[in-house]
């Protein structure tokens, strides 16, 4: 049996839309500021008449804390309603087949297990021109593509208009389907940073309550 590539690439997709299971609820509480790695952070965006979000949630969940991108973003889609021009994307490993599906988003928030050199666990957040130059670094198990997309949407005048990045330090990327539990406990942080963000730019997301039986 051929062994799991990172690289192996798959077409995006689209998390499915959850129908709401209750009224508006609290949204999560805002986090303490996570680590930037020391890049001098851009000032956060005003609030503003965003038209077109996309949340890439990338990784390959065959690899253990690797698919812990794709984890957050489906955790994020399950527990928020979305406003419209706002959708969450499953990205998996893909590279170039991104282009149409990013091609001038107002706001492009991607949630992806990146390697900073921190103790496992660690969660990251970088914003604006921080986050090409990171993916540029090489640290992060998916920067080729992700750095090529960003690259060629800039040379064709398309790229996304702001950038946010919300990762966290795997412990694990050995074979497997389950985060490993250190990884694991940070998703609903790194959804609560993901919605700190959103909000940060004018994008409101309703929590969805949970039903009660």
């Amino acid at each position: 049996m051929p062994s799991a590539s990172r690289r192996d690439s798959v077409p995006p997709r689209s998390l499915p839309v959850a129908a709401p299971r209750g009224g508006p609820g609290d949204g999560p509480a805002e986090p303490d500021p996570c680590l930037n790695l020391g890049l001098v952070p851009r000032p956060a965006v005003s609030a503003r008449c965003v038209r077109r979000v996309v949340i890439l949630g990338i990784g390959n969940t065959i690899l253990s804390d690797e698919g812990v991108g794709v984890h957050a973003a489906f955790a994020l889609r399950e527990c928020h309603v979305l406003p419209p021009g706002v959708e969450v994307i499953d990205g998996g490993t893909a590279g170039m087949e991104l282009l149409d599906a990013l091609a001038d988003v107002d706001l492009l928030l991607v949630l992806d297990a990146v390697k900073a050199r921190r103790a496992p666990g660690t969660v990251v957040c970088l914003t604006g021109s921080e986050v090409p130059v990171f993916f540029r670094s090489k640290l992060s198990p998916h920067q080729v593509s992700i750095c090529d997309v960003l690259a060629s949407l800039e040379f064709a005048g398309h790229a996304p208009h702001d950038l946010v990045l919300v990762g966290v330090e795997p412990d694990s990327l050995e074979l497997g389907l389950e985060l490993t539990p250190t990884v694991a406990a940070q998703v609903p942080r790194m959804v609560a940073l993901a919605v700190q963000h959103l909000r940060q730019r004018g994008v409101d997301l309703r929590a969805v309550e949970l039903l009660v039986a």
